[in-house]
């Protein structure tokens, strides 16, 4: 059963919270990023893909899930660069192409620290580039942050 959340925004469609997509194919930082946003209390349900083309799917309601259609677009993307099957930077480029996803928060939260990663995401038009610290206590409490900005400060366009 879902929670009403303490505090109502637009990250709710109608009376449940819009979803956390998490795009993560590593599935330590899949578990410690769950651990990390379970501990922060947020009322989110959680979406993972393990890979790009699993996310695109997701998200347009196509391949596995074209049963279902396309969901709610979620509160915000939890993006990995380095993905199988189609790169977060491709991913982020066909979100920003589509009317329906082109405004959508997308995060890059990735352990690169290359330059030309930083620049491309945002020049695909990422809303924030966070590197993935290595101590579990960091990385907990960046994703911690992350979740409270993008789920309780941030104001999302309406959809």
């Amino acid at each position: 059963m879902i929670k009403e959340p303490h505090q109502q925004n637009n990250t709710t469609v109608g009376k449940r919270p819009r979803a956390i997509l998490l795009v993560e194919d590593n599935p330590d930082d899949e578990e410690l990023t769950l651990m990390a946003l379970k501990e922060s209390h947020l009322l989110n349900p959680i979406v993972v893909a393990h890979d790009g083309v699993e996310a695109i799917d997701y998200l347009f309601g196509q391949g596995a899930y074209s049963a279902q259609g396309a969901p709610p677009l979620p509160a915000v993307i939890l993006l990995d660069l380095k993905l199988p099957r189609l790169s977060g930077l491709e991913v982020l480029e066909r979100l920003r192409a589509h009317p329906r996803t082109a405004l959508v928060p997308v995060v890059v939260l990735t352990s690169s620290s290359e330059e030309e990663d930083i620049l491309n995401s945002y020049r695909r038009g990422a809303n924030s580039f966070v590197r993935k610290p290595v101590v579990f206590d960091r990385f907990a409490d960046a994703v911690r942050q992350l979740g409270l900005y993008w789920l309780l400060l941030n104001e999302l366009p309406p959809e």
